[in-house]
């Protein structure tokens, strides 16, 4: 068989020492399993990746990324695969699969977690939660840790203990060169500073440490749920009362379509501590108008950390619009409640982060991760199921996040960014920020040839 990568061709014999020096898997076009090692999490997603290297362990990482660089081949990484731009396969790109790398290993004295790069936070948040313990984790469960963490990792920890990447320790990295590496504040601190935020930029992370903090096991959380009608009130409330609320307190904002396909809009809060502390803490959350369901109460935390899970099924089309807010004017308000009661698909969502106290307590050049300073993160998320309808979907999306625009300081969490034909290039600058430049310099010195390209990506030219 011949592989065709483009204008070049790679025969069975080529690819064959690859087989041979891996213990993992490698898949090639037209093999048995192909297709299914090729899919990931968004729907619009249907790229054919040249080779697919389900990797076993770090040999075989570095053993694929030596093979890429020989045969000229880009490389994309997979760990969870739950990226809505679909950056874990690339067309004629060689695949490095870490799903099968599940490693976890906890250390309680020292609360520290090392996780190898196909974990995803259900995965990691049992073994964290089985010694009171846990990090800053993605708000839905299947998302793997590793493209997380490497885009900043926003979740509802991060009030009290900061991002996902304020949390890393150190990391394990396979180079464009093919070797390992340890990056962390005392080896290769440069790289070091640019894993936290710079997406998947540098190289192959195959494992992270991260510091870890108590977290009970039961936490006071869940939504409190008003009907649509009453929607710019409960969003009003929202911009004057969340802002007064503790670190230890985090509340989302959300607007959503029921299963019966009643459209409502809830307050999503938790508190990180005890329950009787949590309850004091989220009064000023409670009794305004007529909620259709309050919901908050003791929740475990690894349900919380899953409550979200149903709204992004796998396999559905998504396309979402997102960017930091500074604001929630009473202009910006109305025009999100009016545009999204328009929506196209019950499966269409609208979710506002709270973001504030750990978060902003580290300057913007701290991490590659640079927007410290933004009170709220805003996601329009799109999704449905017929192709036929992309295009009332996209402009819905972009209609809403077009009145939330003026409210924004410009910057895009690099996570929530969608590919980039439908983005454009301003947008992933963006995503930096004022790290960019900083940030093009590291990629001249990790990957001048720009080999990890698959990623919202850095080119290692200005």
């Amino acid at each position: 068989m011949v592989v065709q990568l483009g204008a070049a061709r790679l025969t069975d014999e080529q690819i064959a020492p690859l087989r041979e020096g891996v213990r993992g898997t490698v898949i090639s076009p037209g093999e048995d399993g192909y297709d299914n090692a090729r899919r990931v999490w968004n729907g619009m997603i249907d790229r054919h990746p040249a080779l697919i290297v389900q990797c076993a362990g770090v040999a075989d990482v570095m053993a694929a990324v030596r093979f890429a660089a020989d045969h000229e081949l880009p490389i994309a990484v997979r760990g969870g695969g739950h990226n809505v731009a679909g950056t874990a396969v690339a067309d004629g790109a060689l695949v490095v699969d870490l799903s099968r790398m599940k490693g976890v290993r906890i250390d309680p004295v020292s609360r520290t977690a090392w996780v190898e790069g196909g974990v995803t936070w259900a995965e990691l948040d049992h073994e964290t939660q089985a010694f009171g313990l846990a990090t800053t984790g993605g708000t839905v469960s299947m998302t793997g840790v590793g493209g997380l963490t490497l885009g900043g990792g926003i979740g509802w920890l991060m009030r009290a203990h900061g991002l996902a990447c304020d949390n890393l320790l150190a990391a394990d990295v396979v180079t464009v060169d093919g070797q390992l590496r340890t990056a962390s504040a005392t080896e290769h601190a440069d790289l070091f500073w640019g894993l936290r935020g710079g997406g998947g930029n540098f190289g192959v992370v195959t494992a992270f440490t991260f510091r870890l903090h108590p977290v009970p096991s039961t936490i006071m959380a869940g939504p409190i749920f008003y009907p649509l009608a009453a929607g710019r009130d409960v969003l009003r409330m929202y911009r004057d009362v969340a802002p007064t609320l503790p670190d230890e307190a985090i509340c989302h904002f959300g607007m959503l379509t029921s299963p019966e396909g009643v459209q409502m809009v809830a307050l999503l809060p938790a508190y990180i501590g005890s329950l009787e502390d949590g309850a004091e803490a989220l009064k000023p959350l409670r009794g305004f108008g007529s909620p259709a369901a309050d919901l908050l109460g003791p929740m475990p935390y690894q349900a919380v950390q899953q409550m979200f899970d149903a709204g992004f099924p796998s396999g559905v089309r998504n396309y979402w619009k997102a960017g930091l807010l500074q604001s929630l004017d009473d202009e910006a308000i109305d025009g999100l409640i009016e545009r999204f009661a328009g929506t196209p698909s019950p499966r269409n969502l609208v979710l506002i982060e709270q973001l504030g106290a750990a978060v902003g307590r580290q300057a913007a050049g701290d991490t590659a991760f640079a927007h410290r300073s933004a009170p709220y993160n805003a996601i329009i998320a799109a999704a449905w199921d017929d192709p036929g309808d992309d295009g009332a979907n996209i402009a819905w999306a972009r209609s809403l996040w077009a009145g939330l625009e003026p409210s924004s300081p410009g910057g895009v969490y690099v996570n929530y960014l969608g590919t980039a034909d439908l983005e454009g290039s301003n947008r992933i600058r963006a995503a930096y920020g004022p790290n960019y430049e900083r940030l093009v310099e590291l990629k001249r010195a990790y990957d001048p040839e720009n080999r990890f390209r698959s990623n919202q990506n850095i080119a290692p030219t200005a």
